[in-house]
């Protein structure tokens, strides 16, 4: 199983980035997948999951602001990121858990990309 994230960079404040995650050796149908960062100096945090039938889960701080998808058919799933804020900086990881609907369990993800760097200025 691999994960691969791409799509980061460097934005001003109130920008917009998207993240796109390609997993190889899986199915997203089978699968809860997520999106982590770990900013610095600050654990890895989850930010949104999404499930199988697109049910969605976000952390308060990007409520509103960030929003999860997937598109079965390219097997791909994305971050969108909008308003984007200083404290947003980090690594931006993709994660899948298998089974049940995982949501913002980190500890239920057992498969991990290798993250993108998005830096908010």
């Amino acid at each position: 199983v691999q994960l691969v994230e791409s799509g980061g960079g460097s934005v001003q404040t109130g920008g917009s980035l998207r993240l796109s995650c390609a997993p190889s050796g899986l199915s997203v149908s089978d699968f809860s997948m997520a999106w982590f960062r770990q900013s610095p100096g600050k654990e890895r945090e989850a930010v949104a999951a999404i499930r199988r039938d697109d049910l969605t889960a976000y952390t308060d701080s990007v409520k509103g602001r960030f929003t999860i998808s997937q598109d079965k058919s390219k097997k791909t799933v994305y971050l969108q990121m909008t308003k984007l804020e200083v404290e947003d900086t980090g690594i931006y990881y993709c994660a899948a858990a298998p089974g049940a609907w995982a949501e913002l369990n980190q500890p239920k993800y057992t498969y991990w990309g290798q993250g993108t760097q998005v830096t908010v200025s």
